[in-house]
C-alpha cells in the first residue's frame, strides 16, 4: 500500500482492472440486494416457505457470483491470463440459475406456469461450476 504525501489516508492502486467484469459484478450485487429486500419484505407473506427459501437461494448465489466477479475484475491484471471464459461461464450460469429459480418461486404469484424452467436451474448451476473449474484450471496452468 502506498500513502498520499501529507495524508494519512491509505489507498490501493489498481493497475489494470477489467471494467466490464467489475460493472457486471456490481450490477449483480445491487440486483441481489434489491431482490433480497423484495423477498424479505414483499414476498414473505405471499409465498409458501419452500418457495421463499428457493427465491433466497437464487439471491444468495447471485450475490456470491457478483462478489467473485467484482474481486476478479478489480484484480484482472494479477491473473496473467484472460478471464473471458471464466466471466462468460459464471455470468451465464448465474443468470440461468437465479432467473429460473425466481420464475419457479413466483409462478403461483404471477399466475403463470414456469415449470419449463425446472431443467434450466441445474444447467445454470453447471455453468457456474464450469466457470469456477475454468478459473482453477487457468490458475494451475499459470506461470504467474
Amino acid at each position: 500500500m502506498e500513502r498520499l504525501v501529507g495524508s494519512f489516508t491509505p489507498y490501493i492502486k489498481f493497475e489494470k482492472m477489467n471494467k466490464k467484469i467489475v460493472l457486471t459484478g456490481a450490477i449483480l450485487i445491487v440486483a441481489s440486494i434489491v431482490l433480497g429486500a423484495f423477498g424479505a419484505h414483499a414476498l414473505r407473506e405471499v409465498l409458501l416457505p419452500k418457495d421463499l427459501a428457493s427465491f433466497e437461494t437464487g439471491v444468495r448465489y447471485q450475490m456470491y457470483n457478483g462478489l467473485a466477479l467484482l474481486a476478479m475484475g478489480l484484480n484482472a491484471n494479477a491473473f496473467g491470463f484472460s478471464l473471458k471464459w471464466v466471466f462468460n461461464l459464471m455470468l451465464a450460469g448465474v443468470i440461468l440459475f437465479s432467473a429460473s429459480i425466481y420464475g419457479l418461486s413466483l409462478d403461483v404469484l404471477l399466475g403463470m406456469e414456469f415449470k419449463f424452467l425446472g431443467p434450466i436451474t441445474p444447467l445454470g448451476g453447471l455453468l457456474m461450476i464450469f466457470g469456477w473449474f475454468s478459473l482453477i484450471f487457468k490458475l494451475v496452468q499459470s506461470k504467474k
